[in-house]
């Protein structure tokens, strides 16, 4: 999805009030009418009008009209506004680069902060591509009330940035915690590659250890990642593998975490099998190898984010699941992963403005040779071999001032 910083330097104050006025009253309306967002925006009527047309030119909002009354909403370019302007208010973002990954949802972006250290964006987005036509059962809304999709992509960026916050300062290995608001999460760059983009490494039963000894460990601290697998893994040129994605993580005590916790180790298993050769005897049991000796899902309840907030956001993956799982759908083969790492052209990501490639041929067409002239085949100081799309040589423009 486009995400133009530009027009942030021309909106007034008086457009952020209208727009978080349309925030607010999207609580308890489907469609917020003009008369509400005046109020709310504490705009005179004809203020209001005239900041709302200036929103619609933009595509910020939308129009709708329902039986009653003709009203507005917010779609996903007005909440990226919203969050971009808290976020540069804090001083966490003033430019946005280059989109460097796309995944079902989620859209990730380079950017910089007031001393210019590059970090990363990653803006939630549930609800888009083929998850638009899931009917959910919802049972945490009013039945009157339809869900919305950005209260649930709000939902899992909080998760992401406590579970992140929580196993950083226990010392796990992942990307330091920024910063969060909205459906925006901003993260430590990581000079790394996923491990699905690996195709050999020096010694896999090594590397196979210490994934598993990471599973062994989460568990131990009380949480199961819940989407292990080389997607969601980083790993960096001296061998530490760094683990990302985090929305779909679960308590030890979770009903089904003995569930999750096998489908953890089956995708190492697994994907090791297929892509290096190597099996082994030797991998970690729920029950065995998961007994807890600390409680970080408790401190992740007490950060902020709620047993309530994490029932919603629960019920949303298990209808999600069970609705590809009657209908036959693939999901993984529409579109990559969450965290896949998307090479493109500088002419596609000039200013950090244009919508990534689609790169659905490369996240499922992994054993295309290697000596494919648009790709590039490197290796590491530990002899690990990585395989990446060509990044045409052009110079590239800076980011976009938000």
């Amino acid at each position: 999805m486009r995400l133009d910083p530009k027009a942030l330097r021309y909106m007034s104050n008086d457009d952020f009030r209208v727009l978080t006025a349309i925030e607010v009253g999207s609580r308890n309306h489907d469609i917020v009418p003009a008369p509400l967002i005046a109020q709310l925006s504490h705009l005179r009527g004809g203020g209001a009008n005239k900041r709302i047309g200036d929103l619609i030119k933009r595509k910020l909002i939308a129009t709708e009209q329902n039986s009653k009354y003709k009203g507005y909403k917010l779609v996903y370019a007005g909440y990226d506004y919203l969050a971009l302007r808290t976020l540069s208010k804090r001083g966490t973002v003033t430019s946005v680069g280059n989109q460097i990954g796309v995944g079902k949802e989620s859209d990730i972006f380079v950017v910089a902060g007031e001393d210019e250290k590059e970090v990363v964006l990653k803006l939630h987005r549930l609800g888009r591509q083929s998850f638009r036509n899931v009917k959910l059962k919802r049972d945490y809304f009013r039945q009157d009330q339809s869900p919305s999709w950005m209260y649930m992509s709000r939902l899992s960026a909080m998760k992401e940035y406590a579970f992140m916050k929580v196993l950083y300062e226990n010392g796990f290995p992942v990307p330091i915690p920024v910063d969060q608001n909205r459906h925006c999460v901003v993260m430590e760059f990581v000079e790394a590659f996923p491990l699905r983009q690996i195709s050999q490494v020096g010694e896999p039963g090594k590397l196979y250890s210490k994934l598993m000894d990471l599973i062994v460990r989460l568990a131990k601290y009380g949480l199961i990642h819940g989407d292990f697998n080389e997607f969601n893994i980083l790993l960096k040129d001296d061998g530490t593998p760094i683990l990302i994605d985090f929305p779909q993580m679960v308590s030890t005590s979770h009903p089904n975490a003995e569930f999750y916790f096998n489908r953890d180790v089956d995708c190492i298993r697994t994907f090791f099998k297929r892509r290096y050769n190597y099996e082994s005897v030797l991998y970690p049991k729920f029950g065995l190898d998961s007994n807890k000796e600390f409680d970080l899902d408790v401190q992740v309840a007490a950060s902020g984010f709620t047993k309530k907030d994490q029932t919603q956001l629960e019920n949303y993956m298990n209808e999600l699941n069970n609705h590809a799982s009657n209908s036959g759908e693939d999901y993984a083969d529409e579109m990559p992963s969450d965290e896949e790492i998307v090479y493109e052209s500088d002419e596609e990501g000039e200013n950090g403005n244009e919508e990534v490639l689609d790169n659905t041929k490369s996240a499922t067409d992994t054993d295309q040779d290697s000596d494919d002239e648009d790709y590039i085949v490197e290796t590491d100081r530990l002899g690990n071999t990585i395989r990446r799309k060509r990044i045409p040589d052009t110079d590239k423009n800076d980011g976009a001032d938000v």
